[in-house]
């Protein structure tokens, strides 16, 4: 049976397979049509209010015609704030979350009639049975520490439990919310994150130097051996570079908390890249709308579209081998070793070699 699809790609025709006593169904226009009546919708409140530029009008007209009132568009946000509110509050306890992944983005917002810039907050994590979950996304007037207590606070009242690690840039606030909410549990600093905090210090033909040097450091699975490397890519960049130097000095050890997890895990919570990837599918429908009308309906876009990233996870192929978590508690007794061993001893820096 032929049907449509209407996206923000344009309309597509599909041929949907009809069972002779009418039983079929599909699960395609209810999942990925959320996110596009979202669009819709931040779209056609944005014409409501006399904000939008041509170009938006253009593109509501394609996407969502031109027949709709202040009224129908309230009820369709009404229902489908509805559903997106139960997803993001739902039940998180029943299983745990050794790793959460956190980041924030950025969008425009009018609140009173000015054009003010709002965080929104998303916090990932990998449940106990290796799967990736989207378990919280709020809009916020600012990223600080006090935000991401708050945040890390909700999580544990839905019942998040079992937390061993959180994986971020380098945000101070995500740290201390981490240390106060989570006890225990340990914050990698986000590797790729790093590497861009260096490259603007640097000329362009600097920049490959300076990435094999972290490699370097980081092509080690042992602590000892990686905080030896870092005296001496910090002894070779002191002279030339010494605001490099300073930053490798201070903050690459942040990037090694990862050798206390199970190897398995290393590579995948060495950096953030999970909800960078993630951050791209929800630009490409924000930038459409560029200046959303209000906050409820950034909230509603983004979290439509998270939704549907997190169905597609959960429903999909297992991100981590957990069996191996049994091994953290154990190496991080060894951490705990390594590092008192590590700040008593006396290393000698010898000149910094590439092999």
């Amino acid at each position: 049976k032929p049907r449509s699809l209407k996206t923000r790609m344009g309309e597509l025709n599909l041929s949907v397979p009809q069972a002779r006593d009418g039983s079929f169904s599909t699960q395609l226009f209810a999942r990925y049509q959320r996110s596009e009546k979202a669009l819709c919708l931040a779209l056609m409140e944005t014409v409501i209010q006399g904000v939008t530029t041509r170009r938006v009008e253009n593109i509501t007209q394609v996407l969502c015609d031109t027949d709709f009132s202040a009224g129908t568009v309230s009820n369709l946000c009404k229902t489908m704030d509805e559903e997106l509110e139960k997803f993001r509050n739902r039940d998180l306890s029943g299983v745990s979350y050794p790793y959460l992944v956190v980041d924030a983005r950025y969008e425009k917002v009018r609140q009173n009639g000015v054009v003010v810039t709002q965080a929104v907050l998303i916090v990932a994590g990998v449940n106990e049975q290796g799967y990736r979950e989207i378990l919280l996304v709020d809009s916020l007037d600012l990223e600080s520490g006090p935000t991401w207590t708050l945040v890390f606070r909700r999580l544990k009242e839905r019942g998040l439990n079992g937390v061993v690690c959180v994986v971020s840039d380098d945000h101070k606030g995500i740290k201390a919310a981490t240390e106060k909410e989570f006890t225990g549990a340990l914050w990698q600093r986000c590797r790729v994150h790093f590497i861009r905090n260096l490259m603007g210090l640097v000329s362009r033909k600097e920049r490959a130097n300076i990435v094999k040097a972290l490699h370097y450091i980081w092509e080690t699975e042992d602590l000892k051996t990686a905080r030896e490397r870092i005296h001496k890519v910090v002894a070779l960049y002191q002279n030339k570079h010494s605001k490099v130097a300073d930053i490798i000095e201070e903050g690459a050890e942040e990037t090694l908390t990862i050798l206390a997890l199970p190897e398995e895990h290393r590579k995948r919570l060495a950096t953030n890249n999970l909800l960078e990837r993630l951050s791209q599918s929800v630009k490409q429908r924000t930038r459409l709308v560029r200046i959303f009308p209000n906050r409820d309906s950034l909230l509603r876009l983004i979290t439509a579209v998270l939704q549907e990233i997190h169905e597609d996870w959960i429903t999909g192929h297992r991100y981590l081998d957990m069996s191996k978590n049994k091994e953290v508690d154990a190496y991080g007794e060894s951490l705990d070793s390594l590092l008192q061993e590590a700040q008593l001893e006396e290393v000698l820096v010898p000149e910094f070699v590439n092999a």
